[in-house]
């Protein structure tokens, strides 16, 4: 049986825009070969078609429906949870347009939600709104607990700081390390989680997802996670390698 393959993107696929070594050749085998597979990213900002292009870019072309997001992943959850359809998004476009999707109406008068991405444009306004709704009973959604993105400015966890210590609520995660973007990752193409490898540069959100979600996994040494912080946890990964293209098989 051929196995399916989560693969997250940053430092595992492209680096500061550009393809890590051996990428090309390891994406041209999953496509020839016949893998089912998702790129999955925490990052909430881009939609599947901006991922798309963002690839391309690099030198690698891949259709849309191999993108998965935080965002995506977030309106499924909160669809799944039927409790409620009107949010108060703090985010960019593509986290919008995912809660559209799925049948959400972006509203500040009594929201369900108050849902946090990422955004550049966040402001004291923003966070007013966020905890004045939320102590009124809207639930806090987070799209991913990362503090700061690759290139380093702050992330989703970072923004979500203030609003949680104001209102002493904490968020719900939906991206990585949560196992329930890797099981609605895994839905996406059909895939079983015995029969899915997950390749990750990072062991504190990707391998420990992959893990906790009953994946095979591979640590790839081009991103985040260097060989010595390796033996600093309590879980190990499947297999390492120096980079993507080094895996013969999957």
């Amino acid at each position: 049986m051929v196995k399916a393959v989560l693969c997250d993107m940053d430092g595992v696929i492209v680096w500061d825009n550009n393809l890590v070594e051996g990428a090309k050749t390891f994406v041209d085998k999953l496509l020839k070969d016949g893998h089912p597979f998702l790129f999955l990213t925490n990052y909430p900002s881009l939609t599947p078609t901006d991922l798309q292009h963002r690839l391309s870019l690099a030198g690698l072309v891949v259709a849309p429906e191999h993108f998965y997001t935080s965002a995506m992943a977030t309106a499924a959850f909160l669809k799944s949870q039927a409790a409620g359809d009107k949010v108060f998004v703090i985010g960019e476009g593509a986290l919008t347009h995912a809660l559209y999707e799925h049948g959400f109406t972006v509203t500040e008068q009594n929201p369900d939600y108050v849902v946090l991405g990422e955004t550049r444009s966040y402001n004291f306004e923003m966070i007013e709104k966020a905890i004045r709704l939320i102590r009124h009973g809207a639930r806090f959604i987070a799209t991913n607990p990362d503090v700061s993105g690759p290139s380093g400015f702050p992330s989703c966890g970072a923004l979500a700081a203030p609003i949680e210590r104001v209102t002493g609520i904490h968020p719900f995660y939906i991206g990585k390390p949560n196992p329930y973007m890797m099981r609605a990752a895994l839905r996406q193409i059909g895939a079983h989680s015995e029969n899915t490898v997950m390749i990750g540069d990072n062991m504190e959100t990707d391998i420990i997802a992959g893990i906790q979600s009953g994946m095979e996994t591979i640590l790839v040494l081009s991103g985040v996670t260097t060989e010595q912080e390796i033996a600093h946890f309590p879980y190990r990964p499947t297999r390492v390698v120096k980079n993507v293209g080094e895996i013969d098989e999957v």
